[in-house]
């Protein structure tokens, strides 16, 4: 895979990030317009209210911005609506409270760009609205003082695939260096912007977003600075992930750090993790890891019986009736956990997945889609069946009448089938290299970690090897499957995660495999493990 590297200069970009190839945020549209009004709020002492989204994406927004304009004592505060009480985005509940408090300037960030209706509203109560945001974008914008967005058809910024998080820190940029043009800092301490890139590494990874350009960048960095470990509530998450002497890489901050974070907006309040990010006392952040630790626990529950749930109906389905999405509503769902388990759905059957949580008559679901359909463009054809939607390609919320879901599934179905074809629904793993067992080393992992970190369209290299033996498998952990690989002399542990349901198809055949092979690092020893990606019997 050439990970569209085209000569040696990208080479270089590529394994060696650097500050200095980010962008210039100013190409950014309305990036000077939203700079100058937050500007004007901080020196005439406004009250500033920073309106974030409840996953790691938005809280990570939501905490670099009020980390940098507390140091310079902007009069701030702010706000992550409830998940299940309130919902996404702006509203007008929020803003009849924010108004009562004296806020003058409200800066979403990880939401806003759909918040017409609220944006005006705060506008007709004399409130402005800065907008930071990276979900695709309305025909029509939102009557803000400044809505900045590079999927916006205006916008000249090159890179458009940022997460909310990546947006963020382009403003701070942009402000941190239109207040030195000023003169701001000249009797003050000039923030290092590097100092916030975990928090950015994390908000990214947590958004799937694509690990190239300045993501990669921001990725890079910031899991070295997870690593060392000076953020403190990062360091008290560590340790309750059981990973506090380890290397940060992007596999663990998602499986390990960022579950924990997300927990928070999940099932309980955003704020735990807010607080987290933002104190500086060990005890309080070994308490609210211990917290977060407890609620994602606890979303792991109530994850799988909704997903046990669901594969026993899709399971006994016939082949036409998930030949193109699949829909799902129900009374009995925790609209916190149920993008997730559309997730895991989306890989078990390789098809677009929305999962529909019922109150009162009206659903609130939250969707995921495979590689070759763009869900929202999708949701954009089902709009006269739905009250309110949003997103991107891969992932979409959307809010709907009881009484329309029926519809809706068969019209979501109908437009998946004339998009794609048979061949998009099978799930494919692409192949780097093939080798023998033999060849695995320390020596190769090393040289293979120079590409990370891994992710959305940065994928670990996926090796193959033909023909090996297998001992021993096992089912761990949360439905995880592990054995012994046996092959040219050499043998390996393997480890395939979430497909334990596998075991059944094991049989005394030998096996083609593929796989990454990672070092595991388990009660102070270490090992190559192979990670599993796919397997076949030989034909």
């Amino acid at each position: 895979m050439s990970r569209d590297i085209r000569g040696l200069d990208d080479a270089k970009r590529f394994l060696h990030p650097s500050l200095y190839d980010l962008h210039n945020p100013f190409l950014m549209k309305d990036m000077q317009k939203g700079v100058h009004r937050l500007i004007k709020a901080i020196y005439g002492m406004e009250k500033i209210t920073i309106y974030g989204d409840y996953d790691a994406d938005g809280i990570t927004s939501v905490v670099i911005l009020l980390q940098f304009l507390k140091v310079i004592d902007a009069d701030v505060k702010y706000y992550i609506p409830d998940r299940i009480e309130e919902g996404y985005g702006l509203n007008r509940e929020a803003i009849d409270r924010m108004r009562g408090e004296g806020v003058r300037l409200i800066v979403t960030v990880d939401c806003g760009i759909s918040s017409h209706e609220q944006v005006s509203y705060a506008k007709s109560l004399g409130i402005d609205t800065v907008i930071l945001d990276h979900h695709e974008v309305p025909s029509t914008l939102p009557d803000a003082a400044a809505v900045i967005n590079p999927n916006r058809a205006d916008c000249l910024f090159p890179f458009k695939q940022l997460a909310g998080v990546g947006i963020v820190y382009n403003f701070l940029i942009a402000l941190r260096g239109t207040l030195r043009k000023e003169g701001f800092w000249k009797n003050r301490n000039y923030p290092n912007l590097k100092e916030y890139l975990d928090l950015v590494a994390l908000g990214t990874l947590g958004d799937i977003s694509p690990l190239i350009d300045e993501n990669r960048i921001f990725t890079k960095i910031g899991l070295e600075l997870i690593t060392e470990g000076k953020r403190i509530g990062l360091q008290a998450l560590k340790e309750v992930s059981g990973m506090e002497n380890q290397s940060i890489d992007s596999s663990k901050a998602s499986f390990g750090l960022i579950p924990r974070i997300n927990a928070a907006g999940r099932i309980a309040s955003a704020e735990d993790a807010v607080e987290l990010l933002m104190t500086d006392d060990i005890t309080e952040a070994r308490e609210i890891a211990r917290r977060l630790d407890a609620y994602n626990r606890k979303r792991q529950t109530i994850e799988k019986n909704i997903l046990h749930e669901i594969i026993n109906i899709v399971d006994k389905m016939t082949d036409s009736e998930k030949s193109g999405s699949l829909v799902f509503a129900s009374t009995n769902w925790h609209p916190g956990v149920i993008g997730i388990v559309a997730s895991r759905l989306v890989d078990r059957y390789c098809r677009p997945a929305i999962l529909i949580s019922l109150k009162d008559g009206i659903g609130k679901g939250s969707g995921r889609s495979i590689t070759n359909f763009d869900i929202y463009q999708g949701l954009k054809r089902c709009d006269s069946l739905l009250l309110s939607y949003g997103g991107h390609q891969y992932a979409a919320g959307i809010s709907i009448r009881e009484e329309d879901i029926e519809a809706f599934s068969d019209l979501l179905d109908k437009v998946v089938r004339e998009k794609l074809t048979v061949s998009d629904f099978i799930s494919q793993t692409v192949i780097d290299f093939q080798c023998s067992l033999s060849d695995i080393s320390y020596d190769l992992i090393s040289q293979m970690h120079m590409l990370a970190p891994f992710g959305s369209r940065n994928p670990e290299p996926v090796l193959c090897a033909r023909n090996v033996g297998f001992t021993s498998p096992v089912i761990v952990g949360n439905n995880h499957l592990r054995m012994r690989i046996i092959g040219d002399g050499a043998s390996c542990n393997s480890i395939w995660f979430s497909k334990g349901h596998y075991i059944n198809c094991l049989s005394g055949a030998n096996l083609d495999i593929a796989f990454t092979p990672q070092i595991n690092y388990w009660n102070g020893a270490t090992d190559i493990q192979l990670k599993m990606h796919d397997m076949a019997l030989p034909v």
